[in-house]
C-alpha cells in the first residue's frame, strides 16, 4: 500500500455528524484521514488515495490496535487523533443503573484513553503530534438533572485531555479539549427544542479543529468551549 506524504488524522464516530464534517474538512486540506466506524460500509470513500475506513467500536477494545495498525499500514504515520466518538444516555445519577455508567465511561473515557496509548508512539514520531478531545460544555457544568450522567463522563474526558497535554509536552504532542452545547447532529436534535438552524453547526467545529490541530508547536491551546448560545460563563 501507498504511504501517505500528507499528514494524517485518525477520527473516531466518523461515519456522520461532526466526525463526518472533521473528515471532509481535512480531506479538503490537504489532509488524509482514516475513519473509525462503527458501521464501515456506510462511509462512501471520496477519495481512496488519502482516506481509510475501519471498524472501531469504543466498546471493542480489540477493534482499537487493529484500526491503529491499519492506519499506519496504509499511510506509515499519524499526526493527529481526533476523539469524536461518544454516548448520551439522557439519565440523572440517580436514575443511572451500574451498567448504564460502565457503558458511558467506557465510551468516553476509556476507550480514548486506549487510543491515545496505541497511537502515542506514532505521534511522538510525529514531531508535531495533535490529539483532539470532543468534550462537551457538559464537562464544565451541569446543565440540567438528565445530563448529570453524560457530564460526569465529560467532565473525566477533559481531564483526560489535561492530563495527555502534560504528558505531551517535552514531546511535542499537544491536547485541545473542543467543548460544544448543542450541535446540529442527530443527537443533539434529539435532546433539544433549540431549532436547528440556531444551534452550532459540525462544520463550525470542523473549522475549529483544523485550525488547532495545524497551529505549530509554540502554540498550545487547552480547551475552546463553543455555543450556540450567550451563558453566563460560556
Amino acid at each position: 500500500m501507498s504511504k501517505s506524504t500528507r499528514k494524517v488524522a485518525m477520527i473516531s464516530g466518523a461515519s456522520r455528524g461532526i466526525g463526518a464534517a472533521i473528515a471532509a474538512n481535512l480531506l479538503a486540506h490537504g489532509w488524509a484521514v482514516s475513519l473509525g466506524c462503527r458501521t464501515p460500509a456506510e462511509v462512501a470513500l471520496s477519495d481512496s488515495e488519502n482516506q481509510l475506513v475501519c471498524q472501531f467500536d469504543a466498546l471493542d477494545a480489540s477493534t482499537e490496535q487493529a484500526w491503529v495498525d491499519a492506519t499506519v499500514a496504509k499511510f506509515g504515520r499519524i499526526d493527529a487523533l481526533i476523539h469524536n466518538a461518544g454516548i448520551m444516555l439522557p439519565l440523572s445519577i440517580l436514575a443511572a443503573s451500574d451498567d448504564d455508567f460502565d457503558r458511558t465511561f467506557a465510551v468516553n473515557v476509556k476507550s480514548p484513553m486506549r487510543l491515545s496509548r496505541l497511537a502515542w508512539p506514532h505521534l511522538q514520531a510525529s514531531g508535531a503530534g495533535r490529539i483532539v478531545m470532543m468534550s462537551s460544555l457538559s464537562g464544565k457544568r451541569v446543565k440540567g438533572e438528565r445530563s448529570s450522567l453524560y457530564a460526569m463522563s465529560k467532565y473525566a474526558a477533559l481531564a483526560l485531555a489535561h492530563g495527555l497535554r502534560k504528558i505531551g509536552d517535552d514531546h511535542n504532542i499537544r491536547c485541545t479539549a473542543i467543548c460544544p452545547g448543542f450541535v446540529a447532529t442527530d443527537m443533539g436534535t434529539a435532546l433539544s427544542d433549540v431549532p436547528v438552524e440556531k444551534m452550532t453547526q459540525p462544520e463550525d467545529l470542523a473549522h475549529l479543529i483544523r485550525t488547532v490541530i495545524e497551529l505549530p508547536n509554540t502554540a498550545s491551546i487547552a480547551e475552546i468551549p463553543v455555543n450556540w448560545t450567550v451563558e453566563d460563563n460560556y
